[in-house]
């Protein structure tokens, strides 16, 4: 589908769950807490769940394993089967183009014992998943790939009653998705498991896991977990909106004039807010209050005014942080007065799409004076951006940040393959119309 988005003069709105304009529920969150609540015992209800095409998959998987789940008016309800209580699907399990579902799937169907392969969209084969086998093997889990290292994954079945190993797991890279799905097979070892990572990752799963009663502990780049005593407690919780969605909107506001926005509820881990405070160091007039805490998780708003930003270094810990926001994040950059340069991103080359090249040469096709590097990108900034067409390249979060940019353009932004926004921010058109845009 191809989508034009115009210049625009002015952006206002106030995003509330008391209304019907709302971000969406967080994405990592909503793919952890329906597998962990159909690895709890007992019924779980997850309010603001995610409606997208990645959620999707994930829901798809559970009902091949036997899960009962009903989804309505964005609440998730799951009957928990317990951490061995998953049935043999009869095919292999589809995860489409979702990294997570795969990755997390893996860690669960490895504490579960039972004999599965793990297969995905072309895209998703492309995807390096040796990071989640090699510790797997490590546990004692009898786990193979494609000869590239890389999607189907076949898991073999375990001996009624055999558990898994435990020790410790020193992770080559600092990723939740690996984290979790050690974490998820760890729930079937025989002892302590210790995870050490180079850096900061999400913490999520962590924070999910202990409020469903696991013995587990988490300081500086350790996170340790006890065999596992008793069923995991199903869950009751409404989402925080997605900080990730929410980055989109809140750039929007900020390179576009007299614009002025608020979002109310949304998530503030301060291990995703990388992007936030990058921003407030480049002049963004943000106000940012955490206002309480959902499931473990900080809540809380978000206030932005459009603002005259400079350009800026981002590098070292700071991109975990906000790994999935620099699409968007070189959308401001690119309105920035001045040099920004990001270095230490080469993780960016594993997403959806090689985001580092696709980002390169889509914003420099609209007007963006963007330089490629091995593990970044440099940004010479401007007021003044063309416009012009350029494509999605299958990349959700790439769309979405080329409709920004077309917002502060001179003459807008044709997008190809715009439907892309419906694997993570199905509303997210919507959103912008209700905003001000006229699409």
């Amino acid at each position: 589908m191809d989508l034009f988005i115009p210049s625009s003069k002015k952006l206002t709105a106030i995003f509330s769950p008391e209304s019907d304009l709302n971000i969406p529920g967080d994405k990592s969150l909503s793919h952890r807490t329906a597998l962990f609540s159909a690895l709890a015992s007992g019924e779980s209800r997850i309010t603001n769940f995610l409606d997208s095409g990645v959620t999707q998959v994930m829901l798809n998987s559970l009902s091949s394993l036997g899960v009962q789940w009903k989804f309505v008016d964005n609440i998730l309800t799951v009957r928990g089967k317990g951490l061995y209580g998953f049935q043999t699907p009869v095919n292999s399990l589809y995860c489409g183009h979702s990294a997570t579902t795969i990755r997390l799937m893996a860690g669960a169907l490895a504490a579960s014992g039972i004999a599965v392969t793990l297969d995905g969209s072309e895209g998703l084969r492309k995807r390096p998943m040796d990071r989640i086998v090699e510790p797997l093997r490590q546990l004692g889990v009898k786990i193979s790939t494609a000869e590239q290292g890389t999607a189907p994954l076949v898991i073999q079945v375990r001996p009624a009653g055999q558990k898994l190993k435990g020790g410790l797991i020193e992770l080559k890279q600092a990723s939740a998705q690996v984290k979790t799905c050690i974490l998820l097979a760890g729930l079937a070892a025989e002892e302590t498991i210790t995870i050490h990572e180079p850096g900061p990752s999400r913490d999520h799963t962590e924070r999910l896991l202990k409020a469903m009663g696991a013995d587990l502990q988490a300081e500086g780049l350790q996170v340790r977990l006890n065999p596992l005593e008793k069923d995991l407690l199903p869950l009751k919780m409404r989402l925080p909106g997605d900080i990730s969605s929410a980055a989109f909107l809140i750039v929007a506001a900020l390179i576009t004039p007299n614009s002025e926005i608020i979002i109310e509820e949304v998530g503030l881990n301060p291990r995703r807010t990388g992007l936030l405070d990058v921003l407030q160091t480049m002049g963004a007039d943000m106000q940012v209050t955490v206002t309480g805490e959902n499931g473990g998780e900080p809540v809380g708003s978000v206030k932005v005014c459009s603002s005259e930003l400079q350009g800026c270094m981002v590098e070292g810990d700071l991109v975990v942080r906000m790994i999935d926001e620099f699409p968007v994040f070189a959308v401001a950059a690119a309105f920035a007065k001045g040099e920004t340069v990001v270095r230490d991103a080469q993780e960016l080359r594993y997403k959806e799409s090689d985001r580092i090249q696709v980002l390169c040469s889509e914003l420099q096709k609209i007007g963006v004076d963007i330089t490629e590097m091995e593990d970044g990108f440099v940004i010479q900034g401007s007021e003044y951006i063309s416009g012009g067409t350029a494509e999605s390249k299958g990349d959700h979060r790439l769309a979405m940040s080329l409709a920004v940019a077309g917002l502060a353009s001179q003459n807008g932004v044709n997008i190809r393959g715009a439907d892309m926004v419906s694997q993570s921010f199905p509303a997210f058109f919507e959103m912008l119309n209700r905003m001000g845009v006229e699409i």
